[in-house]
């Protein structure tokens, strides 16, 4: 494989003009640059990005670690990010958590080898884990999607809260009393204020939720099969399910179906988001959706500026709205 010096060999010229040619970082005349190029062609010589990096003191690379890659959520977040990056002139480095700490613990040392100039990360443990001691020798990083109670790094998130709210007051308005709901994790702050902006509204509506209505899905989808399989075989089951991702919500049709149940004439579902890719499911979900690719945007945003200019800058809180998509997988109840 040919080198700088067998170019410079080639071309006729010093390995600095060389160098000048490949980074256009100083004047070379049109003849010899010419020269220089045909010598780079003819040898077939691609530069190492590693030692360009090394020189300059930056790997040009921002990892990205995402919570679970078999959720579609997440492949289209990747999908958004990868293409923020290549316009801020970064590669992006793909990490999954699987919603498990001791994985994500891993890739937080595999990112602190790669020298990443930023990361962007969707935390999977308990808030309380993401203490600046734990996060030592990491590069800057925006929160995205879930938030620490470590109020020291940039965040991207969904208004959660009001995202349920919506969500359990059209269900309200349709008639429905008895609402349940498959959560997830609530150690998380996404399944947290979820949870919380339903039972919110629910009290301010003068309702309440049986106890035996709250299962937790854990943000899996044959999770979320089995709990809505079993509340829903019981007396007395909801009328109205809130979902609190589309991955669950995929899980609870299934067991809707497998029951022999209608959604909506049966049982009435709605969620946080949807499933990107399944838009031939019917009834078509009705659901509080993120703004995926204005999130991810502006984290890269967040992140460039916190690389490039002040990393000790005081963090920063982006809150993004969901917009209330309605469907036909909900209707005023039958009894």
């Amino acid at each position: 494989m040919a080198n700088i010096k067998d170019v410079a060999k080639e071309a006729g010229v010093s390995t600095a003009t060389v160098s000048a040619v490949i980074n256009d970082s100083s004047f070379v005349s049109p003849a010899l640059r010419n020269r220089v190029q045909s010598a780079i062609d003819k040898l077939g010589y691609v530069p190492s990005q590693v030692a360009r990096n090394l020189k300059r003191g930056s790997s040009q690379l921002i990892s990205l670690v995402v919570a679970d890659l078999a959720n579609p959520f997440y492949a289209r977040i990747v999908c958004a990010a990868e293409a923020a990056a290549a316009a801020w002139g970064y590669c992006l480095v793909v990490f999954n958590s699987d919603e498990k700490p001791e994985i994500e613990k891993r890739n937080l040392q595999r990112i602190r080898a790669l020298s990443c100039d930023g990361m962007i990360m969707v935390p999977v443990g308990l808030p309380t884990q993401y203490t600046r001691a734990a996060m030592k020798g990491l590069p800057p990083i925006v929160m995205f999607g879930r938030t620490t109670e470590q109020d020291v790094y940039d965040a991207v998130i969904l208004d959660n809260l009001e995202a349920s709210r919506q969500v359990t007051s059209y269900l309200i308005d349709m008639g429905h009393k008895r609402i349940g709901t498959i959560t997830g994790p609530l150690h998380l702050s996404t399944a947290q204020d979820r949870h919380a902006g339903m039972l919110e509204t629910l009290a301010a509506r003068g309702l309440a939720m049986e106890a035996n209505h709250v299962r937790s899905g854990e943000f899996r989808e044959d999770t979320a099969y089995s709990v809505a399989r079993d509340m829903l075989s019981q007396p007395n089951p909801p009328t109205a399910l809130y979902v609190a991702n589309g991955v669950m919500a995929l899980g609870v049709m299934r067991a809707v179906s497998d029951l022999g149940l209608s959604c909506p004439k049966d049982i009435s579902i709605a969620s946080t988001d949807t499933i990107p890719g399944f838009g031939g499911i019917r009834p078509k979900l009705t659901r509080a959706e993120h703004p995926t690719t204005d999130m991810t945007n502006e984290a890269l945003r967040l992140l460039i500026d916190r690389i490039t200019r002040d990393p000790t800058a005081r963090p920063r809180e982006v809150v993004f709205q969901a917009a209330l998509v309605l469907g036909e997988s909900c209707a005023p109840p039958s009894i």
